[in-house]
């Protein structure tokens, strides 16, 4: 088995079977790490062959860090997911394909498609790239509170397929968690870059992952407030996020509008006279 599987689970009964069985078409060697659920995630997971260790999470970066650091040497790859993020078919073959052939590469891209509400989210879903795949030994996940991303050292490349996050969270929970992120987004914008070399750069270059944090630089240069509208307005009318319908514009309402106005009021709640010009 070249490939350890490494997945993050909370009470995620509802969704970890499809996950496991899908990342076993990867790999046999599953290994979850799970913060005391209280549901059954870990009958199911250790039902499915995977190896389940708890541990306290204090944040999605330190969690996935200590894994890399416990763990992380068993297998040449490792491949991170979500306990929401099932592979899709075509994903699952050009993983194992790229392990097989990797070339020069040291990691490999997968986008992600966000589900809401059941629906996935063709328009109104970021529907981002996600290094998720690399070389045991060159990747770690960035030191930040919100908006982690993998880096590794070396080049990467995309991967076709999906990585579908299936998001089975009910409304109620889904604005809970993004309540809590909301105060780690600000605690993050206030606590200063930390150390360049943990931290995915920003610029305009081929590596979308880059791309997105330039924008979510200029972003944070824009005004309180009205940026948050201006997100809204690009995402729902630009990015065609009315094309999903109803759960089109909730989505968008809550995840660019609401959430994004929440940080900023956030922020203001602070007192922190200074404007935070770079999110890195």
């Amino acid at each position: 088995m070249d490939v350890l599987v490494i997945i993050l689970t909370f009470n995620s009964a509802a969704v970890i079977e499809r996950t496991i069985r899908a990342a076993r078409e990867v790999s046999g060697r599953i290994l979850v790490v799970d913060s005391f659920s209280t549901d059954d995630t870990r009958a199911i997971a250790e039902g499915l062959g995977a190896e389940v260790i708890t541990r306290a999470f204090k944040h999605y970066a330190d969690q996935r860090n200590w894994a890399i650091g416990e763990y992380g040497g068993q297998c040449p790859w490792q491949l991170h997911l979500d306990a929401d993020e099932v592979l899709d078919a075509r994903a699952i073959a050009a993983l194992k394909a790229a392990v097989a052939q990797p070339g020069d590469a040291q990691g490999f891209l997968l986008k992600r498609l966000t589900y809401f509400m059941n629906k996935p989210l063709r328009f109104a879903g970021e529907n981002s790239w996600h290094l998720r795949l690399f070389r045991s030994g060159s990747g770690r996940c960035e030191d930040r509170l919100y908006d982690q991303h993998f880096v590794c050292d070396g080049p990467v490349r995309r991967l076709p397929g999906l990585m579908h996050d299936l998001n089975v969270s009910s409304l109620s929970e889904w604005t809970a968690r993004h309540n809590r992120w909301s105060d780690l987004e600000v605690g993050e914008l206030l606590r200063g870059a930390g150390e360049e070399r943990d931290r995915l750069q920003a610029g305009f270059t081929a590596d979308p992952r880059q791309r997105r944090r330039a924008y979510k630089g200029l972003y944070y240069r824009a005004p309180r407030v009205l940026r948050a509208l201006g997100y809204f307005s690009f995402r729902y009318f630009l990015q065609l996020g009315f094309l999903d319908g109803r759960v089109g514009f909730l989505y968008t309402f809550f995840q660019a509008l609401w959430f994004r106005m929440l940080v900023d009021a956030k922020l203001a709640e602070t007192g922190e006279s200074r404007a935070v010009a770079d999110p890195r």
